[in-house]
């Protein structure tokens, strides 16, 4: 009888929870031995402690949710009375009392166990038999029943003192890492980037060097509930964008007046770094959930729309990281760029059923430039902001959608798309706008005057993605922002759109072939001589040497740089490193 009532059991928490663990982290373990190196061996024991702490958390929510001692077998919704073992196992459940079920009430009888996860369910039983015992309610044991136990138990002895060695060299490692670790609630996520990058043309090659830059990112990611996220990152840097689009000029009744600098060039690692490597918060931001279908971000600095919107571009989108495309203009609709700083959104969920509806969401935002600055004309409300609402779909796996609305104001001399950068036309020097010709970035500029004023926005986006399957991908965008300056004769309207193809684990699992082709944001009408479409061609392959490394060679053509008709072409040739970490 007990023999049929060991084959029933499935499911005892914690102790076949605790066996394989032990297994997975002994597997986990001699894996990391295998493969390390020549690690320091400092670097494989941190690697080790990691994964032991991840499955020791992953051990303590499953026993945390696990569904409180059954008293019926009637209570396993997958149990019916006509299982060949039904009747084993309501012994189990309402006799013995050491069945406790899944935390969604099922049994899941017909899944294959171990000899481990038997010798924990006989161990279990055991422990139950001796409380009976010891509570005088030993009536309830049979003497047929405990000798069958008996022989299991002798049958068993090598794999139940196996199991309790480890649950004590567990149970003391455990001990030792909590003691040691950096944080309970604390993680880090870092990533560094090396890139190599040269711009070609002729006359690219006498504005730029071959040149060889970093940028290093440290995120510390802290959960006080489990379902919220403070995210802490320090960043560092010397990667200067390359000089590609120049400064430009528009002929008016002043002269000459300087547009500002161009973003044509920008790629992603360009993007927040500090110029002389000095270390700084570029972002510190708090994502925490109120119920189910509500999701608040605030941004304390270093906010991005991209944050906390989805920018439907899968594949070439990686947080302006290092594992997506090489541009700041393929990773995502220039539109997301327009303002950021602090401020904060908040995200509806809905479409969480099993039809066409996935799920989507309703966001509305709001980023301020210069949040902390008190003086007139600055403050959260009286400076550089941009308001967003965005609209996203999702149709079954395959189709996603978004579109999205930006309202900004920008004082004068600012730039469109700064990601709420300072960037300033009075001084070229200060930091660029990150996307876009110059003129396409810098209005409020009165064609006739050349007065400089203060101007608004108000943008208009649609984005798709499509994937048609696992190994392709397909994405693009439209945008179109309406510029409205405060004075005469300085309005105009700023066009941006692209399309990009991805291939996924192309040649290798983890590799990705991208190939990204559309117009930068460009402003036609304002200047005599700056009227072309300044198309951007980019191609790109991550190679991923390992789980924490990959390479990615790339080129980026762009024509008729900064929309000026006598300008050469330009072609940059990037190979950047990404370590991951």
């Amino acid at each position: 009888m007990v023999s049929k009532l060991l084959r029933a059991y499935l499911f005892v928490c914690p102790s076949v929870l605790a066996a394989s663990l032990l297994m997975s982290a002994s597997a986990i373990a001699t894996d990391a031995s295998a493969n390390k190196g020549g690690q320091p061996q400092l670097i494989a024991q941190a690697k080790e402690n990691n994964n032991v702490l991840e499955q020791i958390n992953r051990y303590s929510n499953e026993d945390n949710n696990s569904q409180s001692q059954v008293t019926s077998v009637s209570q396993f919704s997958d149990v019916q009375p006509t299982d060949w073992a039904f009747q084993a196992l309501q012994s189990l459940v309402e006799r013995y009392g050491c069945i406790a079920g899944y935390p969604n009430g099922t049994y899941r009888g017909n899944r294959a166990l171990t000899r481990y996860e038997f010798a924990a369910g006989l161990n279990a039983c055991l422990d139950r038999v001796n409380e009976l015992i010891a509570t005088a309610t030993a009536d309830l044991v049979t003497r047929e029943d405990l000798a069958t136990l008996q022989r299991l138990q002798e049958e068993f002895a090598a794999e139940l003192a196996t199991l309790r060695g480890r649950v004590d060299a567990l149970e003391a490692r455990t001990a030792e890492l909590e003691a040691n670790q950096f944080s309970t609630t604390t993680k880090l996520a870092g990533e560094a980037i090396f890139a190599l990058t040269d711009v070609f043309g002729d006359t690219a090659d006498d504005l730029n060097n071959t040149v060889f830059q970093n940028r290093v990112r440290l995120n510390l990611q802290t959960s006080f509930t489990g379902k919220d996220v403070l995210n802490t990152r320090l960043a560092s840097g010397n990667a200067d964008n390359l000089n590609v689009g120049g400064d430009a000029a528009a002929v008016n009744l002043a002269g000459d007046i300087l547009f500002g600098q161009s973003g044509e060039a920008t790629q992603t690692f360009n993007f927040g770094n500090t110029g002389g490597n000095d270390v700084i918060i570029d972002w510190l931001a708090y994502y925490f959930p109120v119920g189910e279908n509500l999701e608040l971000y605030v941004a304390g600095t270093g906010g991005i729309h991209s944050d906390y919107v989805a920018t439907v571009n899968p594949y070439f989108e990686d947080y302006d990281g290092g594992n997506g495309a090489l541009s700041t203009f393929a990773s995502e609709s220039p539109i997301y760029r327009i303002g950021g700083g602090a401020g904060a959104a908040v995200k509806f969920k809905f479409g969480k059923g099993g039809g066409i509806l996935r799920p989507s969401s309703v966001t509305v935002g709001y980023l301020a430039s210069e949040p902390n600055n008190p003086d007139d004309g600055s403050g959260l409300f009286n400076g550089n902001y941009a308001a967003l609402g965005q609209l996203n779909f999702n149709l079954g796996d395959r189709i996603a959608l978004a579109a999205t609305y930006v309202h900004g104001y920008h004082e004068s001399g600012s730039a469109i798309f700064n990601a709420g950068s300072d960037a300033n036309l009075l001084d070229i020097n200060s930091s660029r706008p990150v996307v876009g010709t110059a003129i396409a970035n810098y209005g409020g500029v009165n064609n006739v005057t050349g007065e400089v004023k203060p101007f608004s926005t108000n943008s208009y986006g649609l984005a798709a993605a499509f994937r048609p399957s696992d190994k392709l991908s397909i994405s693009g965008f439209v945008a179109y922002t309406d510029v409205t300056g405060f004075g005469a004769n300085d309005d105009g309207e700023v066009w941006t759109y692209g399309v990009g193809v991805a291939l996924p684990d192309f040649g290798k699992q983890g590799n990705l072939l991208g190939i990204f082709a559309g117009a930068q944001p460009y402003s036609r009408g304002r200047a005599d001589g700056f009227n072309e479409v300044p198309y951007h061609i980019e191609g790109f392959y991550r190679y991923r040497v390992n789980d924490n490394i990959s390479i990615t060679p790339g080129v980026i053509w762009l024509t008729d740089p900064g929309q000026n008709e006598d300008s050469d072409d330009a072609i940059i040739g990037t190979l950047r490193t990404t370590f991951t970490f």
